[in-house]
């Protein structure tokens, strides 16, 4: 395992070395939580890198990622543990019906029972729990924290302020090893103000220009320079509009490499419109997005 990087700059080259390319507060923020261990939470609008944050750092500090995706109804039991009840009921059977009708000594009883149905043997582990038992130091992430409710948010706080749960059954379960935690947010509500005390903050949004360049090139090195550059432009473009989904940064990365299977020389209205659905997803944006940028495309030809 991967000792941690020992400085913004080294985690920052960590994460360039396995193909993430962060900004200033981002080096900062992921050092921190390195060195603090403390969790982040990661907001801005979808697309923009967050999920791939901890992804990179599982890479660059060598460690397992796991991760815990969020949506609206989750609870507990798909993110902590469950019993295994079927295996329960077995060893039920088994211990309460042992020696039953054959003239011996009839199985234990139910008090003699049930605490041996209430081991970690019985346990199925969640994510969350996956997290807390691992022997090795893993980053955990839990993805689109905003979809869960504030009742799982409760949850969440004694396990990002001790690295512990607590299961009736067996008692307080604490980390073997510390992990480094991720929580992504698209910002969709206003997570509780108890949840952020516990985080560092990072807001990533979508890159400037000539750090969406330094992206594209890095996946797409053979993609000639000119276009490169107007294709992060157009991108611009499209996401300045009012759409459903503005492209992300892999869609763009996606068009790069698009672009380079077709052998396209430039990027002229009849090629954009041709891989226009790389970037844009919904009906009702492809119209609006081949109106308003395709007609600037023509003028920039037509223009002397």
């Amino acid at each position: 395992m991967a000792a941690a990087p020992d400085s913004v700059a080294a985690i920052a080259d960590g994460l360039r070395s396995v193909g993430y390319l962060p900004g200033k507060s981002t080096a900062l923020v992921s050092f921190l939580a390195t060195q603090l261990g403390k969790p982040i939470l990661v907001e801005g609008p979808a697309g923009v890198g967050k999920t791939e944050l901890a992804k990179a750092l599982a890479k660059v500090l060598d460690r397992r990622l796991v991760r815990l995706q969020c949506y609206e109804g989750l609870d507990e039991a798909k993110a902590l543990y469950e019993w295994n009840y079927r295996k329960q009921l077995l060893r039920i059977q088994a211990d309460t019906g042992a020696g039953a009708g054959t003239g011996g000594e009839g199985g234990r009883g139910w008090s003699e029972v049930q605490d041996d149905i209430f081991g970690e043997e019985f346990l199925l582990s969640r994510p969350l729990m996956d997290a807390i038992t691992s022997e090795q130091p893993i980053v955990l992430l839990i993805d689109e924290i905003d979809k869960t409710d504030q009742e799982f948010e409760a949850m969440l706080l004694e396990l990002l302020s001790d690295f512990q749960i607590s299961i009736p059954e067996l008692g307080r379960i604490e980390a073997r090893s510390h992990p480094v935690v991720l929580l992504t947010s698209n910002n969709s509500r206003e997570l509780t103000e108890a949840l952020k005390r516990r985080c560092l903050y990072l807001w990533l949004d979508y890159p400037a220009l000539e750090h969406e360049l330094e992206i594209v090139r890095l996946h797409a090195p053979e993609l000639q320079e000119t276009i490169a550059r107007r294709l992060v432009e157009i991108v611009a473009m499209v996401r300045d509009l009012d759409l459903k989904k503005p492209p992300s940064i892999a869609e763009s990365i996606d068009w790069a490499r698009a672009l380079l299977l077709l052998g396209a020389q430039d990027i002229d209205r009849a090629v954009f419109e041709e891989t226009l659905s790389v970037i844009v997803k919904h009906r009702t944006d492809l119209d609006v997005v081949a109106e308003r940028v395709g007609v600037k495309l023509q003028q920039r030809a037509a223009a002397p």
